[in-house]
C-alpha cells in the first residue's frame, strides 16, 4: 500500500537515498548504511510526517541531526541507532526546549536518511528542507551561516556513550571544535548544530529536497511514470536537475586517503565513447569538488558534481569509487544562495585551496561546446 504524499514510509526509503546520493556529490555518508537504520525504525514506529517548510511557525524548534566525519570510517563503523536519541535528549537539556521537528542539515546520501530514522524514533515530523541542497564536507557550510546566524549550542555525541556539548562562537569554530572531537571519537559521530525556531528556518532553509531526492530515485529505479530505458536514465535525469554530463570515462588511478578528518583525493579518467581519447580529474574532500578536462576547468565547487555508473546511473560516492569503474560524470547548478559572494567565500575553490575562479557549471559547458564547434 503507497503512503500519502505526506508521509515517509518504509517503500520510499530506498528513492529517497538514491536521489540524496546523487546530491550528495559523493558524500554525506554512506546512503545503504543510513537507508537500513531508516527502514527499520520506520518499520518499528510507523510512517514519518513529511513536513513543509512553509508549515513551521515561530513556536516550533527544528533540529538538525547528521553525521560527521570521513566517508572511510563511516562504511566501517556503523554509527548506533541509540546516539540519535541521546543526541537529541542533550539538545533539550542544553536549550530547555524539545524538538518539534526533525531536518536534514544536508540532503547528500546518508545524511538524508539519519533526519527520518531519529523522527520516526521519536515520533516526530521531517522536514521538507535542508540547508545545503546537496553535501558539502565542512559544518559552516550550510544556509544558516550564509544568513548570518551562529550554530547556536552543538551537540556530538559516538556510540560509546561520550556527549560533548559546546558552544562556539561561530560556524568556524564549530567546524574546528567538532572535526577535533570526531577523530577523538574514532572518526565518525553523529551531531547536531544550527538548531533554530520556525521563523529562522522558514528564512534560511532550502525547500523540498527530500521530494526532490525521491524524484531522483524513482527516474533512477525506473518507477511510477519515470520509466526510461537504462541506456537514457542519466540524460533523463539531466534534464530534470538541469544538469550537464560533462564527461564518459573509465577510472585509471586513483588516489584516496583518511586526512583531518576527512577522506581526501583525486580520481583520473579517461574517456570513452564519445569522449575518448580525452582525459578527466576528479578533486575531492568527503564531496566531489573540482573537475578538469584535459587540464581546462568543467565544474567547481559550490555547483554539485556527480559521479554515476554508466549503465545504471547509479550514484557512486568517494569511498566505493573503484578503479577501472565506467562512469558518467554529471555537473548540477547549485541553489542561488551559494552564488552569491557570502556563499562562494564559504564554500567555493578558493576556500579549499583551488586557483580557479569559480564560474557556473553551465556556462563552462557551453564554452566548451562553442569551443568544439
Amino acid at each position: 500500500m503507497t503512503a500519502p504524499e505526506n508521509m515517509i514510509s518504509e517503500a520510499d526509503i530506498d528513492e529517497i537515498a538514491l536521489g540524496a546520493a546523487v546530491l550528495g556529490t559523493g558524500g554525506g555518508g554512506d546512503p545503504h548504511v543510513g537507508s537500513l537504520i531508516a527502514k527499520r525504525l520506520v518499520r518499528l514506529h510507523g510512517a514519518v510526517r513529511l513536513m513543509q517548510l512553509d508549515d513551521l511557525t515561530e513556536n516550533d524548534f527544528v533540529v538538525p541531526i547528521g553525521g560527521i566525519g570521513a566517508p572511510s570510517v563511516d562504511v566501517e563503523r556503523i554509527m548506533a541507532e541509540s546516539e540519535f536519541g541521546r543526541a537529541l535528549d542533550a539538545i533539550e537539556r542544553a536549550v530547555g526546549r524539545a524538538p518539534t521537528a526533525i531536518m536534514p542539515i544536508e540532503v547528500g546520501g546518508g545524511n538524508s536518511m539519519i533526519p527520518i530514522a531519529a523522527a520516526a524514533l521519536r515520533g516526530l515530523p521531517v522536514l521538507d528542507a535542508d540547508a545545503m541542497g546537496r553535501a558539502f564536507p565542512e559544518s559552516q557550510m550550510v544556509t544558516f551561516h550564509l544568513a548570518g546566524h551562529g550554530p547556536g549550542v552543538t551537540v556530538v555525541v559516538d556510540h560509546h556513550g561520550n556527549e560533548v556539548v559546546s558552544h562556539p562562537v561561530n560556524g568556524s569554530w564549530s567546524e574546528r571544535l567538532a572535526r577535533v572531537v570526531t577523530i577523538e571519537m574514532g572518526g565518525s559521530a553523529t551531531m547536531i548544530d544550527y538548531a533554530y525556531g520556525g521563523d529562522v528556518v522558514r528564512e534560511c532553509a532550502i525547500p523540498g529536497t527530500l521530494t526532490l531526492a525521491k524524484r531522483i530515485g524513482r527516474i533512477l529505479l525506473g518507477g511510477g511514470d519515470s520509466i526510461v530505458r537504462d541506456d537514457a536514465r542519466i540524460d533523463t535525469l539531466c534534464a530534470e536537475l538541469a544538469a550537464v554530463r560533462l564527461f564518459d570515462g573509465k577510472v585509471t588511478d586513483l588516489q584516496r586517503q583518511f586526512d583531518g578528518g576527512f577522506t581526501k583525493g583525486a580520481a583520473e579518467l579517461e574517456g570513452i565513447g564519445a569522449d575518448r581519447g580525452a582525459t578527466f580529474r576528479l578533486d575531492f574532500q568527503n564531496e566531489m569538488l573540482l573537475a578538469r578536462r584535459d587540464g581546462t576547468l568543467a565544474a567547481v565547487t559550490p555547483d554539485l558534481i556527480a559521479v554515476l555508473d554508466i549503465a545504471t546511473g547509479r550514484p557512486i560516492t568517494t569511498e566505493s569509487l573503484r578503479y577501472g569503474a565506467r562512469v558518467s560524470v554529471i555537473g548540477m547548478p547549485c541553489h542561488d544562495k551559494w552564488r552569491t559572494p557570502v556563499g562562494l567565500s564559504t564554500a567555493g575553490p578558493a576556500h579549499f585551496g583551488y586557483d580557479v575562479e569559480w564560474s557556473p557549471v553551465e556556462q563552462l559547458a557551453a564554452s566548451r561546446k562553442e569551443l568544439v564547434r
